[in-house]
């Protein structure tokens, strides 16, 4: 009789060749495109081995192979991923899985890896289970998230939370670490806010002020040494779309994907968004606050029944001075005029960056290359389109109040560290008392 092999992955290629490879060596298959589907099947079915992809878009990995080998301790599983660490590979291995294989996968691959596995289940029939790394459950991790801290300044909005309709999974590389990367989204309810968790190591981050960490190059959130980094423009397509409760499982880093925040708001849409039944608390600018620095630097947030953004840029050539203002009353006005703007960075600024670890993901076709004269690799977007991506950086460093924010943001010359100056500056006042 024919071994039977469970295949659960989201990509519908992977689960055809894996498929179509094992079906030519006698092997009987099933398929599963998320967690819970393939818990299903294996209860049901009890596969002799199980390919499991680590980026799953209802729940990580490393979450159904510890569930996999709780309902059967001798379980041959064997990871797989396009977009995996090596710390990852290292845990998925103490927590019980027989291999780890990187995409895309040989056919000898396959092969090898099934008949591995199934010499390692029939030894292990004739030895007790060993003990085991354990990871949180979705139950407890979730019992870490806390909403953000409501201010005197927050007050009702006048429209609804929203989160996703559907879990969805994003793969690319980190724009400063060039590492690949993977990024799993997952709808919450009403008032939990945005809370990203780092992978493998499950530690909760919320996306709040209090977290950041670094603002070199980029936003960082950090948290008992687990960190995230380049949070900016996820954060400004949440924050132009009005997603108020999020759940961002990463490794490491944000995909940067094109260098903008288009791809994002694509994501968004394909996973939907929906409205949820209370109604959205919103950062209301109640004052003047402001924030100044040498050579003109100014960054100023006051009332306005709105949220609007205006920005001075002014570098040598060949960008000059730029400036643009608008009033972000919708999300299609933010994904035609602001999230197509892509990351920039400077020819003379390159060596400097590699010495600091930092701009290792950097493409040609992920960021605007400056050099004395010229844009070196890319046709512009727009012709002001450095002071827009400008303003897309301001929107997403200014969600991490926790809430969407109404009031009007003028800035010249500034940057992800005085955008967080300002946040602090309001945090402060916010919590003295009067």
């Amino acid at each position: 009789m024919a071994e039977t092999i469970l295949i659960i992955d989201d990509e519908p290629g992977i689960l055809g060749s894996v498929a179509g490879v094992l079906a030519d060596e006698g092997y009987d298959t099933l398929v599963a495109r998320n967690g819970l589907d393939g818990l299903e099947l294996y209860r049901r079915k009890r596969p002799a081995v199980v390919f499991l992809d680590i980026w799953l878009p209802d729940r990580d990995g490393l979450e159904v192979l510890q569930a996999l080998r709780e309902l059967d301790p001798r379980a041959a599983v064997i990871m797989i991923s396009g977009h995996g660490t090596v710390s990852t590979a290292v845990k998925s291995v103490r927590m019980g899985a027989y291999d780890y294989l990187e995409k895309p996968l040989s056919y000898n691959q396959v092969i090898e890896a099934v008949e591995g596995a199934l010499r390692s289940r029939k030894e292990a029939s004739d030895r007790p289970p060993s003990a085991e790394v354990q990871i949180q459950n979705r139950a407890q991790i979730e019992r870490q998230i806390r909403p953000p801290a409501v201010l005197p300044i927050v007050d009702k909005g006048r429209k609804r939370q929203k989160t996703i309709k559907r879990s969805t999974v994003v793969y690319g590389l980190g724009l400063h670490s060039g590492k690949r990367t993977g990024m799993v989204l997952q709808p919450l309810p009403p008032d939990s806010g945005i809370h990203f968790l780092t992978l493998p190591a499950g530690k909760v981050i919320p996306a709040t002020v209090e977290q950041v960490a670094d603002t070199d190059y980029a936003t960082t959130l950090a948290r008992d040494g687990e960190q995230i980094k380049t949070v900016e423009h996820l954060l400004s397509a949440l924050h132009a779309c009005g997603v108020t409760n999020l759940f961002v499982k990463v490794h490491g880093e944000v995909p940067v994907l094109d260098g903008s925040a288009l791809e994002f708001c694509k994501v968004l849409e394909e996973a939907g968004v929906e409205s949820q039944r209370r109604a959205r608390r919103e950062l209301v600018i109640d004052r003047v606050y402001e924030v100044a620095g040498d050579g003109g630097k100014l960054l100023r947030l006051e009332p306005h029944d709105g949220f609007a953004v205006s920005y001075l840029l002014r570098y040598p050539p060949p960008i000059g001075e730029q400036h643009f203002e608008i009033e972000l009353d919708s999300f299609a006005t933010f994904k035609a005029e602001i999230a197509p703007a892509h990351t920039f960075g400077f020819m003379r600024d390159l060596k400097m960056m590699a010495e600091l670890g930092l701009g290792s993901g950097g493409r040609l076709d992920n960021c605007i290359l400056v050099g004395e004269d010229n844009v070196i690799n890319t046709e512009l977007r727009y012709p002001d389109e450095f002071v827009r991506h400008k303003i897309l950086d301001v929107v997403g460093d200014l969600y991490l109040l926790g809430f969407p924010v109404r009031g009007k943001v003028t800035a010249r010359l500034t940057g992800h560290r005085d955008n967080i100056a300002i946040l602090r500056q309001i945090l402060d006042r916010c919590r003295t008392p009067a």
